[in-house]
């Protein structure tokens, strides 16, 4: 077994000791931003950290009312630009704490007058070190290349950044979601046998909007560091704008389908996707129970066997993405496995990559 299949197992565990562990220093930042509130906020991340960036861009958005940028690391490593950053929070969150431009710009951005915080997997990093706050992934030591329980820990760390920042996010429902994330885990078999079916895949689409649109970014890039598979990542939304059209009969679509909101278009998309005779494979829970009349649109659902939202909970997708995230890696660790791949070491990439 792979070690990215061990440390998918350990999730749970790991998203639990981070939530519980970090819960104080998120009530310490929530004091100091009552004190000092910011009017801006910008994650700076590479990699897999910078698709938990851009499930933070949207759950600050939504949850806190306060505007949010992805940085550009160039624009200080390479450009050497002066940011004018007072009344602003830079965070940057980096699994070894070792990314070389994502440390730059902390540092750049502390010394311009921002509030800066380290979302990271390594306590005694150089990022741990820069930032005047750090939020601690408590995941314990990552040993497969491709990053898997860092990735929930830190979507674990921007939960409890954005209640920091003053959302309406409460600990007794952060405490549920490692519960979902075994009920998650129970799909592993089928999952296995699923991927068999898409053994000689070379290109893929995969598909989120909103809360999971970085899902669609994560997993498109585990099928590219672990299986070699050509894929992209699109809300249901930037995909109708041009790129349908590269589709086509049994072309690999994999999309997010939560209830919500985001239901309804990728209800829209699905409808299209089978006129074209797409091949399609959701992940979703049982709350979605529109999606049993939809069946007919799809030609495979891993649906997670809970209920994932709370009652008077708005948006109802806003637990989803840490549970749905795991069927995915499980999906990619499968792969791997039917191409006879080693998803622990990727060719011609290594665990802590460091870039300017």
């Amino acid at each position: 077994m792979s070690t990215m299949r061990e440390e998918i197992r350990q999730q749970p565990s790991a998203v639990e000791r981070t939530l519980k562990a970090e819960w104080r220093a998120a009530e310490n930042l929530r004091s100091h931003f009552e004190r000092n509130p910011v009017r801006l906020v910008i994650l700076v991340a590479r990699g897999t950290s910078d698709n938990a960036a851009q499930f933070g861009r949207y759950l600050l958005e939504i949850s806190t009312g306060i505007p949010v940028s992805l940085a550009a690391p160039s624009v200080c490593t390479l450009y050497h630009s002066q940011l004018k950053l007072d009344h602003v929070a830079v965070i940057a969150i980096s699994q070894s704490g070792e990314s070389t431009d994502t440390n730059l710009v902390l540092e750049q951005a502390k010394k311009a007058g921002a509030f800066t915080i380290g979302i990271t997997n390594e306590s005694n990093s150089t990022l741990a070190r820069i930032a005047e706050h750090i939020l601690l992934v408590r995941a314990g030591k990552e040993k497969s290349v491709a990053a898997t329980k860092t990735y929930t820990g830190q979507l674990a760390c921007l939960y409890l950044l954005a209640h920091a920042l003053g959302a309406s996010i409460r600990q007794q429902d952060l405490a549920r979601i490692p519960d979902w994330c075994s009920e998650a885990l129970k799909l592993e078999d089928e999952i296995r046998g699923r991927a068999e079916r898409y053994c000689f895949m070379r290109h893929a689409v995969c598909v989120g909007r909103g809360l999971n649109y970085s899902n669609s970014f994560e997993f498109a890039l585990k099928l590219m560091e672990t299986c070699y598979v050509v894929a992209e990542r699109f809300s249901s939304a930037d995909l109708l704008h041009g790129p349908i059209a590269m589709l086509e009969t049994s072309f690999p679509t994999f999309l997010f389908c939560p209830p919500g909101v985001t239901w309804k278009p990728m209800c829209e998309l699905l409808e299209k996707l089978k006129n074209i005779g797409a091949e399609t494979l959701l992940i979703t829970d049982r709350s979605n129970r529109a999606i049993s009349s939809s069946s007919e649109l799809v030609q495979g659902i891993l649906t997670i066997p809970a209920t994932l939202p709370i009652k008077n909970q708005a948006p109802e997708d806003l637990y989803t993405p840490i549970p749905y995230i795991i069927p995915a890696q499980l999906f990619t660790a499968s792969l791997a496995e039917v191409k006879h791949l080693d998803p622990d070491r990727p060719r011609t990439i290594s665990k802590v990559t460091r870039t300017i």
